[in-house]
This record gives C-alpha cells, sequence and structure tokens, in this order.
C-alpha cells in the first residue's frame, strides 16, 4: 500500500526559465526541493566555493583554534578522539594531516565499536593520560560526553570538541534545558546560540570549516584546505546528510576533486570496487565505496580504513582496499541473515506496535543499524535493533519521516546507560533487564498514527511516459548530485499498454517492458524491484492469460500506472530514453 501524490508547489516556472535559461520543467523540479528566490536558485545551479559560509561564523571556531595553535606552538601532544564509522574516519583524517601540517605532535584513537563504543570513554580518557596527552581534540563526538570531559579535565588535560549531533537536553516543564560539558571549546553548528546559517554539516565538513581558521591563523593558505574537499563530500553523502544548501556545495565540489583525486589509498579503494575515478558520483560514495569504510569499523578495526587514507606506497593501499573489500563482502552476507532474523520477529508479532524494537542477541552489533535501516523500508516502521553486547544490550535505530528517534528517546532516557544521534537515526546502550520496558515505553510515547505508516510516493511532475527526450534526461543532471534532501526527480503516467513483457539478467530479476502510451508510442521501460511481486500483481489484477499475453508479445488488456524516472540507455553509439519504474499500480 502506498499513498501517491504530487508535489503542487506555485511559481512563474516560464519566467524562472527564461531568466536561467533552463527549461520550465526544470524550473518547477528546483521549486519543488523548496529553492524559492532567484538567489537560492543561482546559488542551486552554480554555487560553488564562493557561496559556502564563513567558519568564523561557527560558535567557538576561533577559540578552538587559538587553544589548538598555541598546544601546537608550546609543542604539547595532541590526540584526536574519532568514531568508527565514515564520518569519524574522514574527520580525523582531516584533523589528523591539517594539525600536522601546522606542525602539532598529533596521534589519533579511533574507538574499537565492541570494546569501546561509540565517542568518549573513561577508558579511552584514562589512557589518554596514561600516554602524555596533553590535549584531546574529538571529532563527530564529544557533545554528550559531559562526564567524560570532565574527568579528562580533572587529570589536567584540555579537551577541544568539534561535533555535529544533537545537543543533550532535558525537559524541565516543557522547557529544554541544554547540557554543556566542561570542554574548553565546542564547535557544533547545531548549538542553539551558533549564528552559523546552515546547521547540517557532517563531522567531517565541521572539522574541515576549524582547519580553514587554523590554517589561515598559521598563516597557510587556505586553498591547501581544499584538498580535503573529497573527505568532506565522502562523509556527507556516506553519513546521509540533507544534500541542500551548503553541503549541495560541498558535495559538487568534492566530487569535481575526487574525479581526479592524488590521494592514493582512494584511488585503491576506487580501482578494488572496479571503479573509473571520473566518473564517481554521490551514489557510489553511498553505496559501493561507503560501506567498504564502514566495513572495517563493523567487522575489524576503523583504523584500517583510516590508514588507507593515510597510506602513500601503492602496493600497500591495494592490499588495504583489497581487504576492506572483502570484509564488505562478508558484512553483505552477514546482514541478510540477521535481516531474516528480524523479519521473523516481525512477522510473529514480537517487535511491537508503532515502534519496532527487535532483540537478536547472537547478531553483530555491529550490523544493528543496517538491519533496522532494511526493516524500516520494508515496513515503514521506526525501528530499533538490539544486540546482546560485552556490558549488556546495544542497539541503532532507523527512522521515518516525522518521527524524531533522539527526541523520543529523550523520553526514555532512564532506561539507557547512554544514548545519541539524530532524528533520523540513533543509537543506544542499556542494560538487558531493560529491553521490554524501552519496546513498552516507546511505543507508549509514539504519537504516530496509522496513515503516518502508509509509505508516500512524492511525485514531481505528471508527465506523459513519450515526453522525456535525451535532451531533457541530461538537462535533468543539473540537479545532482542527488541524496537525501534533493531526490531524483520522480515522474508518473496512467493507463499505459504494454506491448512487450520480458524477464532478463543473469539471475532473471530484471524486468524489461515496451510500453504503450495513450498516443501509441512504444516506450522502453526497466524495473529492478521484486519482479516476482510484479508478475503476482498483475497475474491477480487481469489473470494469467492477459499476463501470458503481454510476455509473449500479444495483444492483451493489461493497463498500468507507473511512477519512474528517465535514463539515457547508451547502446552502439545510439542515445535512447528509457524509463526505470520505481512504483506501479
Amino acid at each position: 500500500m502506498e499513498n501517491w501524490f504530487v508535489i503542487n508547489k506555485g511559481a512563474d516556472f516560464y519566467g524562472i526559465g527564461e531568466r536561467f535559461r533552463i527549461s520550465p520543467v526544470l524550473a518547477r523540479l528546483i521549486r519543488n526541493r523548496e529553492v524559492v528566490g532567484d538567489e537560492s536558485i543561482d546559488r542551486y545551479l552554480n554555487g560553488g566555493m564562493e557561496c559556502l559560509y564563513d567558519p568564523h561564523l561557527l560558535k567557538d571556531a576561533d577559540l578552538f583554534c587559538e587553544k589548538l595553535s598555541n598546544a601546537v606552538d608550546c609543542g604539547k601532544k595532541i590526540r584526536i578522539i574519532g568514531d568508527y564509522d565514515i564520518d569519524g574516519i574522514m574527520s580525523t583524517y582531516i584533523l589528523y594531516q591539517g594539525i600536522r601540517r601546522v606542525g602539532g605532535t598529533v596521534d589519533f584513537n579511533i574507538p574499537d565499536r565492541i570494546t569501546d563504543g561509540y565517542g568518549l570513554n573513561e577508558e579511552l580518557i584514562r589512557r589518554a593520560a596514561g600516554d602524555g596527552i596533553e590535549v584531546i581534540v574529538t571529532c563527530d563526538n564529544g557533545i554528550s560526553a559531559i562526564k567524560e570531559i570532565a574527568l579528562a579535565r580533572e587529570l589536567g588535560m584540555s579537551v577541544l570538541v568539534t561535533d555535529h549531533h544533537e545537543i543533550p537536553y532535558q525537559e524541565e516543564n516543557g522547557t529544554r534545558i541544554y547540557q554543556k560539558s566542561e570542554a574548553e571549546a565546542i564547535v557544533n553548528p547545531k548549538q542553539p546560540d551558533c549564528k552559523y546559517p546552515f546547521s547540517g554539516l557532517c563531522g567531517a565538513a565541521v572539522a574541515w570549516k576549524v582547519l580553514l581558521i587554523l590554517y589561515e591563523k598559521c598563516g597557510i593558505a587556505s586553498e591547501e584546505a581544499d584538498v580535503f574537499l573529497e573527505n568532506v563530500a565522502f562523509a556527507t553523502v556516506g553519513d546521509v546528510m540533507d544534500l541542500t544548501d551548503e553541503n549541495r556545495i560541498l558535495v559538487r565540489e568534492g566530487l569535481k576533486r575526487i574525479h581526479c583525486t592524488s590521494n592514493v589509498g582512494m584511488r585503491a579503494l576506487i580501482c578494488k570496487n572496479h571503479l573509473d575515478p571520473a566518473q564517481i558520483s554521490a551514489y557510489h560514495f553511498g553505496y559501493v565505496l561507503g560501506p567498504c569504510i564502514n566495513a572495517s569499523g563493523r567487522l575489524d578495526t576503523a583504523k584500517l580504513a583510516l590508514n588507507l587514507f593515510l597510506e602513500e606506497d601503492a602496493p600497500a593501499a591495494s592490499a588495504m582496499a583489497e581487504e576492506l573489500t572483502k570484509l564488505n563482502a562478508m558484512r553483505k552476507d552477514m546482514t541478510a541473515e540477521g535481516v531474516l532474523l528480524a523479519r521473523a520477529v516481525v512477522e510473529a508479532g514480537n517487535a511491537g506496535e508503532k515502534v519496532y524494537v527487535i532483540f537478536l542477541p547472537e547478531v553483530h552489533e555491529s550490523l544493528a543499524g543496517i538491519i533496522a535501516g532494511r526493516i524500516r523500508e520494508a515496513y515503514n516502521r521506526p525501528t530499533f535493533v538490539l544486540t546482546r553486547a560485552e556490558d549488556g544490550v546495544k542497539g541503532s535505530g532507523r527512522s521515518i519521516e516525522g518521527y524524531s528517534m533522539y527526541d523520543e528517546l529523550c523520553k526514555c532516557s532512564e532506561l539507557f546507560t547512554k544514548f545519541g544521534g539524530h532524528p533520523m537515526a540513533a543509537g543506544l546502550s542499556m542494560p538487558e533487564e531493560s529491553v521490554d520496558a524501552f519496546r513498552e515505553k516507546i511505543n507508549i510515547c509514539c504519537e504516530l498514527t496509522e496513515a503516518d505508516f502508509i509509505p508516500k510516493i512524492k511525485i514531481d511532475i505528471p508527465m506523459p511516459a513519450g515526453y522525456p527526450d535525451v535532451a531533457l534526461v541530461q538537462e535533468l543532471t543539473r540537479l545532482e548530485p542527488y541524496g537525501k534532501g534533493n531526490p531524483k526527480p520522480l515522474f508518473a503516467d496512467r493507463d499505459l499498454g504494454i506491448r512487450q513483457a520480458a524477464v532478463v539478467g543473469k539471475n532473471k530479476n530484471v524486468l524489461k517492458l515496451v510500453l504503450k502510451t495513450g498516443r501509441n508510442e512504444s516506450v522502453c521501460a526497466v524495473y529492478f524491484g521484486d519482479v516476482a511481486a510484479w508478475i503476482s500483481y498483475y497475474k491477480e489484477k487481469y489473470g494469467s492469460d492477459e499476463l501470458d499475453k503481454a510476455f509473449s508479445g500479444q495483444e492483451n488488456r493489461i493497463r498500468l500506472s507507473v511512477v519512474y524516472d528517465p535514463q539515457i540507455n547508451r547502446y552502439r553509439g545510439t542515445e535512447t530514453v528509457e524509463l526505470v519504474i520505481r512504483s506501479y499500480r
């Protein structure tokens, strides 16, 4: 069951088209993405480095760099503590290379997912003190480490925080009281009193912004820091940040640089995944290269991925990249098994009502977030997957539109030993005996209605299937990079016939169609989803005989409506338009 609806935003599309030399179709698509006003449209279409916001606007950024440059000048030992996902790894890489560039005595530590857990903990703090560390710099974590930072200060260390996660708070009489640690400087655009114009940066972007100021303070040209834009873009997509406003520019600029990257490790990873650096897109960041980086933190140590980007020897980098690729393949197999177990819990009615809380004791704890995401996609419910850990239970959650996971966890905070995250994703730890209480309370607090659980398909424009041509599809590339907050445009048409149907592909998992439009045009289409479900749906609706006729190329009664996006199919030097079917009725 899905709700299809057309995004109906008003504007003078022809006027916008004339002013920006684009088609009215593209003008409407831009308006659908809430880009309003000539200045914003120009920034969306053409924004480059000159449109990035001033890093000095970040609260505490100047103080942070003053403290850090003083530490460098005094020869103090600095340790960066990052995180084990792609954003934490890229953040650590940027700061480590940047602090080395200004002459700092610096090392890094990335927590082990199993033994350390997320972010700062007492053991990491005491370990740093024992190693003679004088300054701890966090990246992609630290905003919630109130007690841990207090311990670091007691042990005589300074702490400088860069983060992008939600600010922890307690609610008193309906008012949020935000918590703040004893860190000497905290750079996080989500702080309520931060004047930075855009709060949606990932951790690596925050680290890069700080580095720009540090370079400036140390007399180094800021252009030197541009080499890290590919890492910022990688993390922005990999951490599933909204590709809007400044993030859109950062990813676009980062992609330009990765197409000719000089980083030996990055080139090795691209090569091991049989890709061409010049063809890398945001898709490859999110679904091919990114999972390889995350696999290291899930099944081994994230230091392996970080060392890949630090490696300057090509054969050594190639071996590391191969190991990461193999780890990702192993992760895929383990994830598939975990998803089957989670679905069995849901189908048995033991996951919860509005919010699923699925306890899978034997599943590797690093896979909880991926499995939660798959269950969320399958059932359109906010989903937490919990696994048994050394010190109780750990879990990850993935949310749906309209349900802020972090805010809802705040309502159950007494059950957790640790938690944090975003509106759309969160992590937590708790005693095992609290699992049932958590499932009960998170559901009691949930205000979602049944209507919220029906997937919504947002159609940009109802467009006849025969309308898109090669020129239009090429123009649509101006909307890239696609991702969260800037989705690939979707179109829809109804009452289409089938001239020919065929199941193709090595695994017989691709449906190829020749559709017949109301104007008797023939349009090629392809469907990569569940082909068996597609066949079952139309068999039930029209009968086996009509379906058999469609597959044998005979006249038949089948009529379908589709949501699609058009793509260019290149074959033997010829370019034609093919529709990729995303949903059907």
